[in-house]
């Protein structure tokens, strides 16, 4: 005799229903193509129907974002994907304390204008590794959270007073830093290279605070050359676009660490803009310096994409070419 369906019911009040269920339901239909579930959106609450495994998770799943959602979150189609992740851990034998451990670890970066939290397993262990490492390298493709989530990251511990300042550096003009030939005066030649570090600021704290900060230098915005000679202590020190980076730059930069400071290095190794006959430092240091303890890589896929759905099918299609591309080369 086959178990019988059930049915569970999930009260809506209280919170706007239209961020449970996505553009055109499409959180929902998500969540049915991921369970043998039956999800129907009626008036005021969600009827769940399936096997009580299934609905049980289901129910836990939709509770879960219905919290986020009353205490104040945006929820997103990463954040549905998330918890399907971990509703299909648990599925697959991960008990509710070890679920409860995890989400603990997931932590949100507090003291910030804007709620931060991982979009993907990969996010969550990242934020987990920039908490307790003195050197984490972040590398994968554009779009992946690299560069946000580590100036989240660098916020939240200025605010919180873990460190005094928070360094930002990457390489200007590719990695040749040769800036005379541009118009302008210095700070004209610079600032369009470091304009997303200024767009990740002002999403998490006020304009006006960054700009204070910025004039009395507990925020330092620069490129990656104005390190040379510094010892940088109690500091949050993050190095982007470090593919641009040469084997002499990486080394210059690594070596600025001082007491008590933190140093996140983030970069595409699909996207280097160095001549060929310059070795990328990023791509150098994954040889020697992985088995350092106290330094950690962080590998991030097409799959932790949080920007447009195409962007992930993008980077894929990219991929796929470039193989074919070499195979042919070697066929």
């Amino acid at each position: 005799m086959s178990e019988p369906w059930i049915t569970e019911r999930i009260s809506l009040a209280g919170i706007d229903a239209g961020l449970l269920f996505g553009t055109q339901d499409a959180h929902l239909k998500h969540i049915e193509q991921s369970f043998p579930v039956k999800i129907i959106a009626r008036g005021d609450e969600i009827v769940i129907k399936g096997y009580r495994v299934d609905t049980d998770r289901v129910v836990r799943l939709l509770l879960n974002l219905r919290s986020q959602i009353e205490s104040g979150e945006n929820i997103g189609s990463k954040d549905v994907a998330f918890e399907i992740e971990v509703a299909k851990g648990e599925a697959r034998g991960r008990g509710a304390e070890e679920r409860e451990e995890q989400r603990k670890e997931e932590f949100k970066l507090s003291a910030l204008k804007k709620l931060v939290k991982p979009k993907s397993e990969t996010q969550r262990q990242y934020l987990l590794e920039m908490q307790n490492s003195d050197i984490v390298v972040a590398i994968g493709p554009a779009g992946t959270g690299k560069t946000y989530l580590a100036v989240a990251a660098a916020v939240s511990a200025l605010n919180q007073r873990q460190v005094d300042r928070i360094v930002l550096a990457r390489p200007a003009v590719e990695a040749g830093e040769s800036l005379g030939f541009l118009p302008g005066d210095l700070q004209e030649k610079v600032n369009p290279y470091l304009r997303p570090l200024y767009d990740a600021l002002y999403e998490l704290m006020a304009p006006e605070k960054v700009r204070r900060l910025v004039e009395v230098g507990i925020i330092e915005i620069a490129p990656l050359a104005y390190m040379r000679g510094r010892t940088l202590a109690d500091s949050f020190i993050i190095v982007d676009e470090a593919q641009n980076t040469t084997s002499m730059q990486m080394k210059m930069i690594l070596t600025r660490m001082g007491f008590n400071s933190r140093m996140v290095i983030t970069g595409d190794i699909t996207q280097i803009d160095l001549p060929k006959t310059n070795i990328s430092g990023l791509v150098e240091i994954q040889g020697f310096l992985s088995t350092i303890m106290g330094i950690k890589f962080v590998y991030f896929s097409e799959k932790d994409v949080v920007r447009h759905r195409l962007v992930q099918e993008i980077i894929k299609a990219y991929e796929a070419h470039e193989n074919d591309r070499k195979n042919g080369q070697n066929g």
